[in-house]
């Protein structure tokens, strides 16, 4: 039914190397339908399988021109969108030139603003109301995919929650033990700005770099802009000796170091647009059998808890705690351990929410 479908993917915001992107394209592949992306980045980091092309990144006055005409970009059966602005153009797109077109929501975006220097404080309710806008757009797609339930719009016609599950056909294998505990390694996989607790790991980790088994730190993913001075300087000092910056990577090199580390780390900060979040590394922690170190997020909270798979920890100095007990405390390492891995092996064999939306995706045509 699905044969020679073609889907086409236009991000103006999004690197081709993003994680939900190539569970997305995986799932499509699977549905049989031919996928070609044209985002920012290397292309060579973008979805296997996929026609991947990609343009430099730019100001955001260019950014808004390319929201308008990379939707006319391509011939698609179905015209997928990552970011909100480039909505009123696939829906015109795809009104004019036929065709369907699916609205792909990653966050509740009209929180996110907030979190975002670019937008200054007397732009601030401008920049929400525009946003508001283009949900009421999004909500008129043929589909939308949302990544969590409170992730707006909620008035879409046709509306599927497309949780940030992990995809095990884009993550290695769980290691067949846990690592020992000779040069322990935290892991963060993704965004790196100060709400998502890129100074609580550094400070948390660089504390420790005089113990008798101090911790190393690898962080993969783009530095935001607004801390990018400050991440440059502080990893210059000699006691973030042991920290490691890889940039952002596609999801399969990334995974791979996790197979060295010890603990996965999830430090968003209580703001109104992670509050209700589940963010898909926590999942994806679990799916490689480490142990998360995260902040009190309701829902991230309720998951470490029921499985016994993590610590909440409130700042740097409890994360630095946490990761000194986790070395000096065998029955506590052991426990939280064992509780990753049974949970990770569970998640592993649950059904993909990407199968189901790729599904629903092709049988649009």
């Amino acid at each position: 039914m699905s044969r020679g479908i073609v889907v086409g993917i236009v991000t103006t915001g999004h690197d081709v190397a993003d994680a939900r992107l190539h569970r997305t394209v995986a799932a499509l592949r699977r549905a049989g339908a031919e996928v070609w992306v044209h985002g920012l980045g290397d292309p060579a980091k973008g979805p296997v399988d996929a026609k991947v092309t990609t343009s430099p990144r730019t100001g955001r006055f260019k950014r808004y021109l390319r929201s308008l005409t990379w939707p006319w970009k391509g011939r698609a059966d179905i015209l997928l969108t990552i970011d909100p602005d480039t909505a009123p153009a696939a829906r015109l797109a795809t009104r004019l030139r036929g065709g369907r077109w699916v609205a792909d929501v990653h966050e509740d975006y009209r929180e996110l603003v907030r979190d975002r220097s670019w937008v200054r404080p007397a732009m601030l309710a401008f920049v929400r109301s525009f946003v508001s806008f283009l949900n009421r757009v999004i909500a008129r797609a043929d589909l939308v995919l949302v990544a969590d339930e409170h992730v707006p719009p909620r008035d879409a016609k046709n509306r599927f929650v497309m949780r940030n599950e992990p995809d095990v056909t884009v993550l290695p294998p769980m290691p067949a033990e846990a690592p020992g505990t000779e040069a322990p390694r935290a892991l963060y996989i993704g965004d790196n700005r100060t709400s998502r607790g890129l100074r609580v790991m550094i400070e948390a980790v660089a504390a420790t770099a005089d113990d008798e088994v101090p911790w190393h730190l690898d962080l993969v993913g783009p530095v935001a802009t607004g801390d990018r001075d400050w991440f440059d300087a502080r990893l210059r000092e000699p006691d973030a000796r042991l920290i490691t910056f890889h940039d952002r990577q596609p999801p399969r090199d990334a995974w791979r170091l996790a197979s060295h580390a010890s603990v996965g780390m999830c430090l968003l900060a209580d703001t109104a647009a992670f509050r209700e979040a589940m963010p898909s590394k926590v999942y994806e922690y679990l799916a490689m059998g480490l142990p998360t170190i995260a902040t009190a997020l309701p829902r991230v909270r309720r998951l470490l808890e029921d499985e016994e798979a993590g610590v909440i920890v409130e700042d740097a100095d409890a994360t630095t705690a946490a990761l000194r007990r986790f070395i000096g405390d065998d029955q506590f390492r052991w426990h939280l351990i064992t509780g990753a891995r049974v949970a990770g092996e569970r998640l592993r064999y649950r059904p993909s929410p990407y199968d189901e939306a790729a599904r629903r995706i092709v049988e649009l045509a």
